[in-house]
């Protein structure tokens, strides 16, 4: 039997002050041309500073560009303008910026460096690219960063609700488990056990210290990070996401003001959490003592759409095993978004 190859990162940095360091780190392994690719409307101050980092290591930016959409489209238009000479691209900034720049990387066959200034979801050091294509959202193969930079104190200093969606991005990972090991059970779809253990021990390395300050941004940033190697080992989305991401990207189609991927997936996870009766206190404290409940409350979705995201789900990916497939499961979720005291006030 043949045996997967993998590509897992080289270069790790999680700490403060990371981002002044960049330039240093590209040289160390010998990166002296750079394509530096950084979210549009990012904050002056964050992209200056890389860019003198850079330059204070005599690192040449060949091409620096502000990815405004996360398009397949757009991002081979910028293909075509990626200098041959140029060794490795970077991605600053947040997921539009991130995801092009990682699919830009796996097409020229350079390799890629992610530096997040936010910890809103695990996309940043995932084996895929989420990219629209003829308007379509997609999610596009590419390959593991080499190499992710990550300066927690630039993170702390970004939007609470953005940390608050990387909460709920990655507490998704104990429903997803769970939901795996029954599409094992009811259709015998094989299960990575290494991948498995992996994600679901990063959510228990989090709930240690789940705290909103300069030492609580390693342990989330670390556990997003992990979930991406774990998608990567696997070679599927599974450790990582299951039914709580299609309600999610149910609403992304029907909601007319779709909140944070991460506040939809957080919301979704603990209601798959209560259909599988599966950690729900976990679940339910950790978004308590985060603070998550109380950004919901302050902002609450709209229970229409909830309960039209919840029917279209199953159909999000026709060929993939949901739990939701079954139509008395879905009666039951509905049920919890009236009947549950968590969710009080969630919705209007």
């Amino acid at each position: 039997m043949l045996v997967p190859t993998i590509s897992l990162p080289a270069l790790l940095r999680i700490k403060p002050g990371s981002l002044g360091r960049l330039g240093i780190y590209l040289k160390r392994d010998g990166y002296q041309r750079v394509v530096l690719l950084v979210s549009h409307g990012l904050i002056e101050s964050i992209w200056s500073h890389v860019e003198r980092a850079l330059v204070e290591a005599e690192i040449t930016i060949l091409l620096r560009e502000e990815v405004e959409t996360a398009t397949a489209e757009a991002a081979l238009e910028l293909l075509a303008r990626i200098p041959g000479e140029s060794q490795v691209i970077v991605g600053l900034g947040g997921g539009k910026a991130l995801d092009v720049a990682k699919f830009v990387a796996f097409l020229a066959g350079k390799p890629y460096i992610a530096v997040p200034t936010s910890l809103s979801n695990d996309g940043f050091c995932s084996p895929q690219s989420s990219l629209k294509l003829a308007g379509k959202r997609k999610s596009l193969g590419a390959r593991l960063p080499y190499g992710v930079v990550i300066d927690t104190e630039v993170c702390l200093h970004a939007p609470r609700p953005l940390w608050l969606s990387g909460v709920g991005d990655l507490v998704a990972k104990l429903t997803a488990v769970f939901e795996w090991r029954v599409a094992f059970h009811v259709r015998g779809e094989p299960i990575n056990d290494l991948a498995a253990l992996l994600s679901d021990s990063t959510v228990h390395q989090f709930l240690a210290r789940p705290a909103y300050d300069i030492e609580g941004m390693k342990p989330l940033a670390t556990a997003l990070m992990l979930n991406g190697i774990a998608m990567e080992i696997c070679g599927s989305s599974r450790p990582a996401s299951g039914s709580e991401h299609l309600i999610s990207h149910a609403l992304d189609q029907i909601s007319e003001r779709p909140r944070l991927h991460g506040l939809q997936v957080g919301m979704a996870t603990y209601l798959m959490a209560r259909l599988q009766e599966n950690n729900v206190e976990v679940i339910g404290e950790l978004l308590e003592t985060t603070g998550f409940w109380e950004e919901i409350r302050c902002d609450p979705f709209v229970l229409t759409e909830w309960r039209a995201a919840i029917e279209l789900a199953p159909g999000i990916k026709p060929h993939y095993f949901s739990m939701l497939a079954d139509a008395e499961a879905r009666e039951r979720l509905m049920a919890f978004l009236l009947s549950d005291v968590r969710l009080r006030n969630c919705f209007v």
